[in-house]
């Protein structure tokens, strides 16, 4: 019997399924649109759909399959099958028990999504070998993660890690997320452009604001569009504030910077956050601290939520 793990990352916007072999090389994966408006149980029944479609592609029984992790995108109940809270589904107290197959006879863990990808860059990307991992995923929102002494650090009631959250605007109660985030840099270009004269305006004259990916961002960064370089620099700024602070706090050996902005973005973005990063660390504090982006791209969350599978299991034995 050959021993395979299932890593499943619910997004927002899509759901991510990968089958792993033992050695974690992902063999097949399925992408299908998370339509979290249809609610809790459709979302999950295109979970099981994607899981089934892996199944089939990798040519893999069920019985042969040891473990299934799941990465959410809110709060988690610790070591249970509930999502306490998480915005961008509308789910709050939702208990999943209730919705795994029966025909799943392996055992399934739930965890945060960023929690998860943070997870996935430790065990299998830009982080391995590392005691101590701060992984801040920027997307939609900004997440984080944290390995502390080889272990996820969850803390005492399960919500450690939300560095999106960290208050960067104290006079205003401006959060890291609500000026970093996908959403928030977003809505920022739309009040700039509202103030801007028309020669500004021009570039941006008939993009749909509300639909404008992390590629697209991006293109418009990398041609010196002004408005994006405005914004995304003050992204990169109150990232670099945010992650001073952390490296401060928990001296981590890595930082890991993923999620689909930073990704867009590259090597620039990633240096330009650093050097901000640097201007708010104590002296010394940062030496031969490294600040890497994410290796496994869009994969980081099934990785992570493959691996944390096994690791779980392995943990019981």
């Amino acid at each position: 019997m050959s021993i395979h793990y299932i890593g499943v990352d619910l997004g927002g916007t899509k759901i991510l399924a990968g089958l792993f072999d033992s050695s974690f090389k992902l063999l097949t994966k399925c992408k299908l649109p998370t339509n979290s408006s249809e609610g809790g149980p459709a979302v999950f029944g295109r979970i099981i759909q994607a899981v089934d479609t892996i199944l089939r592609d990798g040519q893999v029984a069920p019985a042969d399959v040891a473990g299934m992790g799941l990465a959410i995108p809110g709060q988690i109940v610790p070591d249970s099958r509930t999502v306490r809270y998480a915005p961008n589904l509308s789910w709050r107290d939702f208990d999943l028990s209730s919705l795994i197959p029966k025909a799943w006879s392996w055992p399934v863990f739930i965890e945060n999504d960023v929690r998860m990808g943070t997870y996935g860059e430790w065990r299998l990307g830009a982080a391995q070998e590392s005691k101590h991992v701060f992984g801040i995923f920027v997307g939609t929102g900004v997440g984080g993660g944290l390995i502390l002494d080889n272990k996820l650090y969850n803390g005492f009631n399960g919500h450690a890690g939300e560095v999106g959250h960290i208050v960067v605007q104290w006079q205003r109660g401006t959060s890291l997320e609500g000026i970093a985030g996908r959403r928030s840099i977003m809505a920022r270009v739309k009040e700039i452009i509202d103030d801007s004269p028309k020669r500004l305006r021009k570039a941006w004259k008939n993009v749909d604001l509300a639909a404008v990916k992390s590629s697209h961002l991006a293109e418009f960064y990398q041609k010196d569009d002004p408005i994006a370089v405005q914004v995304i620099d003050e992204a990169a700024r109150a990232l670099g504030a945010g992650i001073g602070s952390v490296v401060n706090l928990l001296a981590p050996e890595v930082v890991v910077i993923g999620g689909g902005v930073a990704g867009a973005l590259g090597e620039s973005f990633r240096e330009r956050v650093w050097e901000i990063a640097l201007r708010y660390t104590l002296p010394r504090a940062a030496e031969n601290v490294r600040c890497v982006l994410a290796a496994l791209e869009d994969n980081s969350g099934i990785c992570g939520a493959a691996a944390f599978a096994h690791d779980r299991l392995a943990d019981k034995h």
